[in-house]
């Protein structure tokens, strides 16, 4: 089987989207295939309220200083790695029905299947600005794919899956994941949208 390198990633997080871009670009330079091993992890977990609007008065500690210094970042890396966003930061998108729809079918479907479902994810996002938590954005997304809209449907409102999700979003801070992007491999780990430089550091010094 391929190797394969752990990323625990929530898709609302701009950093989870440019430290894609970093492994990509690790990936295409590496004689041999790694996978990615996607395991999900949630950013809006106390601030989704039940109808999946976020419910910005809640504290969590990011305050408009934290967002300032996060957006300068995401301009910065933006430069690096040279990769055209439409958004900085997603603060109005729930990311939890696009969570639900890539675990189900990662679980049901080819790897190659999912990973373009992924990165089309993503896109919609970042480069698009598409609202990812809209069922109708997630079957025009994983139409295109070439995944059936029942997918969608079905994954929307499969209440085991969301519990199932939500056991790994529980698994991945029971492991002492505390923010994403963060890479991991064979005991190892990198946290943030770190340089290609620095997986190959991971991956090959492990």
């Amino acid at each position: 089987m391929p190797d394969a390198i752990t990323v625990y990633s929530d898709y609302v997080c701009p950093f989870c989207y440019l430290g894609r871009e970093s492994l990509s670009r690790y990936q295409a330079d590496r004689e041999d295939e790694l996978e990615i091993d996607w395991h999900p992890f949630d950013l809006r977990a106390n601030k989704r309220r039940p109808d999946g609007s976020i419910d910005h008065a809640v504290d969590d500690g990011k305050d408009d200083e934290y967002f300032e210094q996060a957006r300068e970042n995401v301009r910065r890396l933006q430069e690096r790695y040279d990769v055209e966003m439409t958004l900085e930061i997603a603060m109005e998108v729930d990311s939890l029905p696009a969570q639900l729809v890539s675990y189900r079918v990662k679980q049901v479907e080819p790897y190659e299947t999912w990973l373009a479902l992924d990165e089309a994810l993503l896109a919609a996002l970042w480069e698009n600005g598409r609202d990812i938590g809209d069922e109708e954005v997630l079957v025009d997304i994983a139409t295109d794919v070439g995944l059936d809209a029942e997918v969608v449907h079905e994954a929307l409102a499969d209440e085991d899956l969301r519990a199932e999700l939500t056991e790994r979003f529980d698994a991945a801070r029971e492991t002492g994941v505390t923010g994403v992007p963060t890479f991991t491999y064979e005991g190892y780990a990198a946290r943030g949208a770190v340089p290609p430089e620095q997986l190959e550091r991971l991956v090959e010094g492990a």
